[in-house]
């Protein structure tokens, strides 16, 4: 089972903190349950209906299918009736909640791109009759219900503790460092469509929000000795390269005694990229390959890429010449296109396509974060981050000027996941920085000799006081 240990003993009152990572292909469920006088033992959900060949896997497909729609299953169930025309399975719906400011300026090549350009951006379409605010409840709820079963079939008393416990959980729910207040009043309202909060004022009270990028540093730290590589003024660089976004934040070590503290250097980076546009522009490819080949149709090509995401992705390094994709039976052959027994390859040059427009996006995200600043260290986590030829890529941009690109994440795990409890108990980062100048709308007194004011002279009003105002003044609370 997987665990992580904080060792501070904690002096607080009992309650079950939870924190969910829905990624864009992946999601991963971590938990602590905090009891006054104990070692806080954060632990991995590593069991999930439908999953038993993956047991001991914290990550489950993030999928949900419908048939006229209702929901019919999630997670691994839902990728059965992937393929079967009377059903529709809903994948990738995180992209639907990215702000425009992501899709406009990081926009990921189009379907039929070759994955190097960026006309426009594309999203996988919602299942017929199905909203956006429904896709995520039904989801929310199946993850909840699978953390509840594990959480009780794991932990000794677990079905008292529940009971007792269960309507003051904690949940952490972590976001891509480009999201906003918009996009955590929208889970919280799938949260309480979920069953999973009551109430508007029950959600502010227990649900809480975490950068993907600072969950991740927590789960570096709580990973590896910061003591061997960290010293007072250290600057390090945390990039989440996760299934649709890279989340790259810059920090500064203020302190080691009495305990850990960091800083943001600067506003964090989240462009749109990651595993799922390597995948899409692996489509295109082999769309276009394939187009006058009998196994050209959809459903081919679909397997085809599930393949290619199941294991050449994961283990293309950029020196595999030839890049075997096995999607059928030794029946299904077409030589004149490449495909022999059920299996077609790709050329090296083939797969290094499918990657580059990617990878391209999140080197230059992580290139304006780190310019003109000495940093040391880059600690790469996420799902994507796992690519071997991601990581050679990033190491021969970054080693160059100094800076020590670094791996740190389990392949089983999530590290948003683990990080977002350890997030929440520890709260290492102790100064942020504003994504948004935030502030309030007030009168100010009016001044004839400011120009901008005589420009607005017809909107000017007499106060209560007598004195002459304006409206839709703005004063700064907090400066980005």
């Amino acid at each position: 089972m997987a665990t992580q240990t904080d060792t501070r003993v904690y002096q607080g009152e009992e309650k079950i903190i939870v924190a969910i990572d829905l990624g864009t292909t992946h999601t991963a469920v971590s938990f602590v349950h905090a009891y006054p006088g104990s070692d806080l033992d954060v632990r991995m959900v590593t069991r999930w209906k439908g999953q038993p060949e993956a047991a001991g896997d914290s990550k489950i497909p993030t999928l949900v299918t419908y048939e006229q729609g209702g929901m019919i299953a999630c997670g691994a169930e839902a990728r059965e009736y992937i393929g079967d025309e009377a059903y529709e399975v809903s994948r990738w719906f995180k992209l639907h909640l990215h702000p425009d400011s992501m899709k406009i300026s990081d926009r990921p090549p189009a379907y039929d791109s070759d994955g190097n350009t960026s006309p426009s951006m594309e999203i996988p379409p919602l299942p017929s009759n199905v909203t956006l605010t429904k896709v995520y409840s039904d989801f929310m709820r199946y993850v909840f219900s699978g953390f509840r079963t594990f959480f009780q079939e794991t932990t000794p008393n677990g079905v008292a503790i529940w009971d007792r416990l269960s309507s003051s959980i904690v949940i952490v729910l972590t976001i891509p460092n480009g999201w906003d207040t918009r996009q955590q009043g929208f889970l919280k309202q799938a949260a309480r469509e979920a069953d999973i909060v009551q109430s508007e004022e029950d959600a502010d009270l227990r649900i809480d929000f975490v950068t993907e990028g600072e969950a991740s540093v927590h789960y570096v730290l709580g990973k590896v000795n910061h003591r061997t590589w960290l010293k007072k003024g250290t600057m390090f660089a945390v990039t989440d390269a996760g299934g649709s976004t890279v989340d790259s934040t810059l920090y500064v070590c203020k302190a080691l005694e009495p305990k850990l503290e960091l800083e943001e250097v600067c506003a964090s980076e989240c462009v749109q990229a990651g595993g799922v546009f390597v995948d899409r522009a692996a489509r295109a490819l082999l769309t276009e390959k394939l187009a006058n080949s009998r196994f050209g149709d959809s459903g081919s090509i679909s397997d085809m890429v599930e393949k290619f995401e199941q294991r050449t992705k994961r283990v293309f390094d950029g020196s595999q010449e030839s890049n075997v994709i096995e999607f059928g039976g030794r029946r299904d052959n077409d030589r004149e296109y490449g495909i022999v027994q059920g299996k077609i390859t790709l050329k090296e040059s083939e797969v290094c396509t499918a990657f580059d427009g990617v990878i391209i996006r999140s080197t230059e995200s992580c290139l304006k974060l780190l310019a003109g600043r000495k940093v040391k260290h880059l600690l790469l986590v996420g799902g994507f981050g796992e690519s071997p030829y991601l990581r050679l890529r990033l190491k021969k941009e970054f080693e160059l000027q100094g800076t020590e690109v670094v791996t740190v994440e389990e392949p089983s795990k999530k590290a948003a996941a683990e990080g977002a409890v350890m997030w929440y108990t520890k709260q290492t980062v102790s100064g942020r920085i504003a994504r948004f100048t935030i502030g309030a709308e007030i009168s100010v007194r009016f001044n004839p000799a400011n120009p901008e004011h005589l420009k607005r002279r017809d909107q000017a009003f007499i106060k209560p006081s007598g004195d002459t105002s304006l409206r839709y003044g703005f004063q700064t609370i907090v400066e980005k």
